[in-house]
């Protein structure tokens, strides 16, 4: 019989980068919901515009997809793509109207959405992002569903300087100094498509609180992520400070307080609660939200119901579409799902910018949520 393609290596394995005895076409786990992601968070310091975007890929379903999302006022404008995986070219980052190019590892990454040729008021943008502090990996990430693994993921987080071009709607915004900020993970990642089983229904999920916080300041760059079940236990936490010339500091156990929009789970200002490892005082990192991206719109991040990530649209899907968000009734899934907030910080006397990444779902005893219909007392 003939040598198919599948028998044959890739460009990839010339290089010394092979972990298991496999062709770098594949990966070590069969696991269907095995995905390798980049995301990139690029934050207006006025806060008129948040842009949002991403692309992973899932080696075991044979899909590449991507997104971009932009904030402005009240709508959010979003372009989409995916396409089968090329399992031999696995270094283009490029699906559709959207690529992410790698000028320099972990230094240097140019962004692009290609303008619609059928409707050129839409979404485009050409961005340069450069790091302004060394990539920071975050604690491993497991969860489990009973004895079943369901996510394992590694994730490093990064903070940058953004310029460039960014078109919508007919204006040409000019793009100077804005915070760039970067999420790098793979491993194991829940895709749409599969039945929880008995050990979902032997194990509900009765709450989730989380929190993922980047925050570039002029000489230091701040990393907070916390998550907790239902009753408060945390199962995920790091407060990580990155300062040149330091040796990076870790700041304690955080302690958030939020203050909701009344009749919501949607912040409106946070403190974070940290402590000086040298002295033992409290620090107080202050959260004002500037504006907001629910990722259950556009993003593909669950519980949208129009495209998730990883989920096979067909050969060469592209899809632009643009979502009011005056009025939040009109997506009331978006509730359910984390949101992007770009906010303004406070540490120290020093004032930064980045993202505040909140999501709140069900009971969380710490913060009075009682299920999964209770929110902040007072009217909205």
């Amino acid at each position: 019989m003939p040598v198919t393609d599948d028998e044959r290596p890739v460009p990839l394995d010339e290089y010394p980068v092979h972990q298991v005895p496999l062709s770098m076409k594949h990966v070590a786990t069969g696991d269907r919901n095995a995905y390798d992601r980049c995301i990139f968070h690029l934050v207006d310091p006025e806060g008129h515009f948040l842009l949002i975007l991403g692309l992973g890929v899932y080696p075991n379903l044979g899909v590449v997809d991507a997104y971009a999302t932009l904030r402005a006022g009240d709508t959010l404008h979003a372009v989409r793509a995916s396409d089968a995986l090329d399992e031999a070219d696995r270094m283009r980052m490029e699906v559709g109207p959207l690529r992410i190019r790698v000028e320099r590892p972990l230094e240097e990454f140019v962004l692009t959405c290609a303008a619609d040729p059928d409707d050129p008021d839409g979404l485009s943008y050409e961005m340069t992002w450069k790091a302004a502090f060394p990539a920071l990996f975050e604690p491993h990430h497991l969860q489990r569903r009973g004895g079943r693994l369901t996510l394992e993921g590694k994730r490093f987080v990064q903070a940058g300087r953004v310029d460039g071009r960014l078109r919508i709607g007919g204006r040409e915004i000019e793009v100077r100094d804005w915070t760039g900020t970067r999420d790098r993970s793979w491993g194991v990642r829940p895709v749409p498509g599969e039945e929880g089983g008995r050990l979902a229904q032997d194990h509900p999920t009765e709450g989730f609180h989380w929190i993922w916080a980047p925050v570039r300041f002029d000489d230091r760059f701040l990393m907070v992520v916390t998550q907790e079940d239902a009753d408060g236990y945390r199962t995920l936490t790091d407060a990580t400070l990155v300062q040149e010339g330091h040796r990076d500091r870790q700041l304690g156990w955080p302690r958030t307080d939020i203050s909701y929009r009344p009749g919501t789970r949607h912040p409106e200002s946070a403190v974070v609660h940290l402590t000086d490892p040298a002295t033992r005082k409290p620090l107080e990192l202050g959260v004002e939200i500037l504006t907001s991206s629910p990722l259950a719109l556009g993003a593909g991040y669950p519980p949208a119901d129009d495209w998730q990530h990883g989920t096979w649209q067909g050969p060469g899907w592209t899809d632009r579409r643009d979502y009011d968000l005056s009025d939040p009734s009109a997506h009331p899934l978006a509730a359910y799902g984390v949101t992007d907030h770009a906010a303004r910080f406070t540490l120290d006397g020093q004032v930064g910018h980045g993202i505040f990444e909140h999501g709140s779902f069900g009971r969380h005893d710490p913060s009075g949520f009682t299920g999964f219909d209770s929110v902040a007392p007072g009217r909205p």
